[in-house]
């Protein structure tokens, strides 16, 4: 997991797929990330933030209940501990920074869950900076707890009535918006996704994570690497840092993703977001809406870095069904205390049905990154309980 080619491309994935006014843009941004990614100093505060603002590092925790249910040994990286409540402050933080060295005014961003979009609205708080956040009509609803945080910490939240009202179409009019605004104005993409440099930029800012649970699990073990690291995949970026820390290791990589939106599991490539990668797509290259229990989730591509790694077969790719997520949801916030994302529930979701058939063998060490808190899903589950969804 080192930087793309010359051309922004992991193997024959990635790129820039953009119109004429973004393309210097990106240029510009690449060569201010490569200059300051390498600066002592920003590097300095970049860390210091999120160690003393965002809470980092975050620690790592051995579920024993469930250890002793299920026969192995799990251990929760606690993402859901950092501020905001999930690993989006970890980039958020590095391109508001990067943002104000470039001297942009105003944040962009586009959010699913939402989580994104209040890592935005918190980094532009503590930064001076303005921000709008585009997110889809549906999820709006889905996430009120997160659209009023936003709110609260200052941030424009911009309904999207277009398309399925979801993710994909929050990227949308984050990317048309960016077009118009684009001399004073910083898209902060919240995913391993997207033209290049972003998918490479979101990854450095998100390896801290895979950094810390690399040293963390390695102690806990007496010396040795787990047998299995597990993340959930949408746009895929805890993912993608989670991984960084141990794909040089021998302990098998497992990305999940939702049944509804999967796609590295059902996809075929293609080109979406300014990025070629796998998606959803027809016959005639028209993308198919993904669906998904968890917002974050609902997305029909992937980072393009996931792309090349499913080819390269270093990281195998799963799914969870909605049913099964929400059991797992459930699992984890009645045995251990917990209450998990719905995005993290789907690692979980496959971690439970891989132990209970015998695929991860008995006694196995597992780190599962749990991304985020699931404060922001308890009022949409207990929607789906009072309707009758058995959990």
């Amino acid at each position: 997991m080192d930087e793309p080619d010359s051309t922004g491309r992991f193997g024959t994935f990635g790129g820039r797929f953009v119109p004429e006014p973004l393309m210097q843009a990106l240029m510009d941004l690449e060569v201010n990330f490569r200059k300051f990614w390498s600066d002592p100093e920003f590097k300095g505060e970049y860390y210091d933030i999120l160690k003393n603002f965002g809470g980092r590092p975050t620690p790592v925790t051995f579920l024993k209940n469930m250890s002793n249910d299920l026969g192995v040994n799990l251990y929760l990286k606690r993402e859901d501990l950092a501020h905001t409540g999930s690993h989006k402050i970890n980039n958020v933080i590095g391109q508001a920074l990067l943002a104000k060295r470039m001297g942009k005014s105003n944040l962009i961003a586009e959010t699913g869950a939402g989580q994104h979009g209040v890592a935005t609205a918190t980094a532009a708080a503590l930064l001076g900076l303005k921000a709008t956040v585009y997110m889809g009509a549906v999820d709006v609803k889905r996430q009120g707890l997160n659209v009023f945080r936003m709110e609260l910490l200052g941030a424009k939240v911009v309904p999207v009535e277009s398309g399925s009202k979801t993710l994909k179409d929050a990227v949308n009019e984050a990317m048309r918006a960016w077009v118009k605004e684009v001399d004073d104005t910083h898209y902060c993409l919240g995913s391993v996704m997207g033209p290049h440099p972003y998918p490479w930029i979101v990854r450095e800012f998100q390896r801290i994570l895979g950094s810390e649970a690399r040293s963390q699990i390695y102690e806990i073990l007496g010396g040795k690497y787990p047998n299995y690291v597990v993340a959930c995949v949408g746009g895929g970026s805890n993912a993608a840092g989670t991984f960084s820390g141990f794909v040089d290791t021998d302990a098998e990589l497992v990305g999940v993703e939702a049944s509804g939106g999967a796609a590295l599991t059902y996809g075929t490539v293609g080109v979406v977001h300014g990025m070629k990668s796998y998606i959803l797509q027809d016959e005639v290259g028209q993308i198919l809406e993904a669906s998904s229990i968890s917002a974050g989730l609902d997305y029909p591509g992937v980072g393009p870095e996931h792309s090349f790694l499913k080819e390269n077969k270093r990281v195998r790719y799963e799914t969870a069904t909605d049913s099964e997520v929400l059991s797992a949801f459930k699992i984890l916030s009645s045995s251990e205390g917990i209450i998990p994302a719905l995005e993290s529930a789907h690692g979980l979701a496959w971690i439970i049905k891989a132990s209970r058939t015998g695929e991860i063998s008995q006694g196995s060490n597992v780190l599962l990154t749990l991304s985020g808190r699931g404060d922001k899903d308890v009022a949409e589950v207990k929607e789906m309980v009072d309707r009758g969804t058995v959990i």
